[in-house]
């Protein structure tokens, strides 16, 4: 589990192609690395790897197919900028919301907007997964944590302050690129339970 406030950014030094899977190397900052595990669950933008390594400043994760289609971890090549998250103990400040690093679906930045030093996103969804996003609901995006704005029929806004940008890819963000999503699962589960009422109630 992860908290959604991402604490470091990483480069992505290697990606090679395998079969039925995709071999990554990322760099990450030395106090990141600080007593990670081999097997340690690590966000990288918002997707839950596994670490292959331990105490290295040289993150190493193997993904399968799965992931990749359903994420933009398949759109990295190197140099390329991610978020990252150490998974959550018993002692972490949870100053986000409760994320499980399985990536729902992918959005779409469609309009960007400087508002002095903050941004403006809004971020087109696939039609079905629009039930689940509400204003000043949460919402999982690459990793980060963040607050709903005005929702559409098919899209969202988000407003990313400058410390978000700071501290994530996000300053980096561009209309046109590609965003993982990680709908908040109590949302899901209260959505879910309302039309199974509302259905069961409607045939009785």
């Amino acid at each position: 589990m992860f908290t959604g406030i991402v604490t470091a950014k990483g480069k992505v030094t290697n990606m090679i192609a395998r079969e039925g899977y995709m071999s990554m190397a990322i760099k990450a900052p030395p106090a990141f690395s600080k007593n990670l595990k081999r097997g340690a669950s690590i966000s990288v933008n918002g997707v839950c790897l596994t670490s292959k390594k331990s105490g290295t400043g040289l993150l190493e994760f193997d993904v399968i197919e799965e992931t990749l289609s359903k994420s933009n971890l398949g759109l990295l090549v190197n140099k390329t900028i991610v978020n990252l998250e150490r998974s959550m103990t018993a002692l972490s400040e949870i100053g986000g919301h409760l994320v499980s690093g399985h990536i729902h679906t992918t959005g779409v930045v469609k309009a960007l907007a400087v508002n002095g030093g903050a941004i403006d996103l809004r971020i087109e969804l696939p039609k079905q997964f629009m039930q689940y996003i509400f204003y000043k609901g949460y919402v999982g995006l690459n990793g980060c944590s963040l607050t709903i704005g005005k929702v559409f029929k098919a899209s969202f806004d988000i407003h990313l302050i400058p410390e978000t940008l700071k501290i994530s890819t996000f300053g980096s963000i561009g209309k046109g690129d590609l965003i993982n999503i990680e709908i908040d699962q109590a949302t899901i589960n209260t959505v879910e339970t309302v039309k199974k009422f509302m259905l069961e109630k409607k045939l009785k």
